[in-house]
């Protein structure tokens, strides 16, 4: 029964589809006995169970946003918020992305075991077997790297689980960077060029890999050719694919979900089971904006899934010709039914709220609430500014005490409230590799090659080649904010770069009250409930 309710767990997920009618689909299997289930016909639902888990890993946004210079909360300033200001910032009993990431590497030992030990592979069918290992190996290897960017050394459990233990312990964070390369440079080899929608290819790895690599390049126990490789893999991952090719707008439109710039993606789709339509990101970085009058609560916005914002930093980064503004973020939020504001009637398609780029002079200022309301680039954090005497849109009048240009390059078009999206979540792309190749060829002390990489995003967004004559960390920060808010774990890329602590003054909650400690927050803390669990063996990260 232990064996059978192994598999079970394994295996046990629904269909993993693309909102493009390209999925990887999972079988409905009966009777299930130890015995008949597996074979080489079918082992590979156990690679495709990994996909299905790895979508948690993704859906999952604790730690990858708060507590850096372009996210903070839509709360009064002076509150707190411990992932946020690192106010009284102690472990939980439990923790989602370590959770998340040790189910995709339990899925993966146990598909690694079964792959390897159990299942009778004939002499026609070891490439399928080979290429099994790869993905469950890479796909370990990630969750690996997931985990090691905030907790350091880990649990470097490679077994299937077939009992239950109390005698976990973390390896150094050295022997897990270790462990993370060799399980991926043992897997890039069988992976496939042009895989099956869905599947980790060959250059999604060297992705990964590169960063990897990138990462290890700046601890005390790096190699000297770590950057050098890294820009290598990069490269490689780039391919021939001129990311010129596609305009920013085009990537992210919702009938081009699968499209060549995707490297890797969680998939979700209208599928008919509601297990693919889990996404919740179109969600994110809102506020409430049913509470307006003329909103429905079926808006096309959504509901507010988080309690995250854009800082006005990240809103000041865009120049007037970057096309990615458009595309990422509302300028307007408009009604979606009839309503009235005093003696202004309000019908579907209306402006309700305007954020203009720029403040407006008071005269236009007057002249534009008399229509909607209007927030200057600096009245987006709490507060309620003062009324402005003869117009109709009275901030008072206003039941968002929040207001901010809300996010739009998630939106989607199936979704309920907060949650049930069939949107795809982007997990890398290659403009994240071509970042990923100027930081790496800068710390490799070829600026040229770093540039070119920097510049290449750049021009796509504006359209003006060589925009960037020098380059430095700060710089890549900025093109990395534009191009992949809300994509890109931002707290793990400060951290690897060391700029952290000095980038929070861009945070007005930190600022306001901050509490940073480098030789505690760098890492964040090891779930309660695993030192409960490995009481006399796991051990907790300093000052936790």
């Amino acid at each position: 029964m232990k064996t059978i309710k192994n598999i079970i767990a394994a295996v046990g997920v629904t269909l993993l589809f693309s909102s493009c009618n390209s999925y990887l689909e999972e079988e409905i299997y009966t009777q299930i006995t130890s015995e008949n289930f597996l074979d080489e016909s079918n082992a590979d639902q156990l690679i495709v169970g990994l996909y299905a888990a790895n979508r948690s890993v993704y859906k999952n946004y604790g730690y990858k946003f708060e507590g850096t210079d372009i996210f903070t909360t839509q709360n009064e300033i002076f509150s707190t918020s411990s992932s946020n200001d690192y106010v009284s910032f102690n472990a939980s009993e439990t923790n989602g992305v370590w959770n998340a990431n040790y189910s995709v590497i339990s899925k993966a030992n146990t598909a690694l075991n079964r792959y390897q030990n159990q299942i009778g592979w004939s002499a026609g069918k070891m490439a399928e077997k080979a290429y099994g290992v790869a993905q469950a190996r890479a796909l370990r290897a990630l969750a690996f790297f997931n985990l090691a960017q905030q907790f350091g050394g880990v649990v470097l459990n490679l077994e299937e689980p077939q009992s239950i233990r109390n005698d976990y312990k973390r390896s150094t964070e050295e022997a897990t960077y270790a462990l993370i390369i060799e399980e991926l440079e043992a897997a890039i080899p069988d992976l496939k060029d042009t895989p099956e929608t869905g599947r980790l290819s060959k250059r999604a790895a060297q992705h990964i890999l590169s960063e990897v690599y990138l990462t290890r390049a700046y601890k005390d126990y790096a190699k000297n050719t770590d950057f050098q490789t890294s820009a290598d893999l990069a490269i490689a991952a780039i391919g021939s694919y001129d990311i010129r090719s596609q305009s920013f707008e085009k990537v992210f439109a919702y009938d081009n979900q699968v499209n060549d710039e995707v490297l890797f993606a969680a998939q979700w789709g209208n599928t008919g089971f509601s297990e693919d339509r889990g996404n919740t990101k179109h969600s994110l970085f809102m506020y409430q904006v049913f509470d307006l009058p003329g909103v429905s609560r079926s808006n096309p916005y959504g509901t507010k899934g988080n309690s995250l914002m854009p800082t006005p930093y990240f809103y000041s980064l865009f120049a007037d010709n970057d096309s990615r503004e458009d595309v990422t973020i509302h300028r307007t939020i408009m009604a979606d039914e009839k309503s009235a504001l005093g003696t202004d009637v309000i019908n579907p398609g209306d402006t309700l709220i305007y954020f203009p780029k720029n403040a407006l002079d008071a005269t236009e200022l007057k002249e534009r609430l008399e229509r909607y309301w209007v927030y200057q680039p600096d009245q987006y954090l709490y507060g309620v500014p003062d009324d402005i005497a003869g117009v109709n849109y009275k901030y008072s009048l206003n039941p968002a005490f929040t207001n901010f240009p809300i996010m739009k390059k998630f939106d989607d078009e199936i979704f309920s409230a907060e949650g049930s999206g069939a949107r795809d979540t982007f997990i890398f792309r290659i403009a994240e590799t071509h970042l990923i190749a100027a930081e790496a060829f800068l710390g490799a002390g070829n600026t040229a090659q770093a540039l070119f990489h920097l510049n290449r995003v750049r021009e796509r967004a504006t359209g003006v080649a060589n925009h960037y004559t020098s380059i430095d960390l700060d710089v890549i920060l900025v093109e990395r904010a534009l191009e992949l808010i809300g994509e890109a774990n931002r707290w793990a890329v400060l951290k690897r770069m060391g700029k952290l602590e000095q980038r929070l003054i861009y945070n007005p909650h930190y600022a306001d009250h901050g509490a940073f400690d480098a030789s505690k927050h760098l890492l964040r803390p090891i779930p309660i409930k695993e030192i409960e669990i490995s009481p006399s063996t796991m051990t907790q990260n300093p000052k936790y």
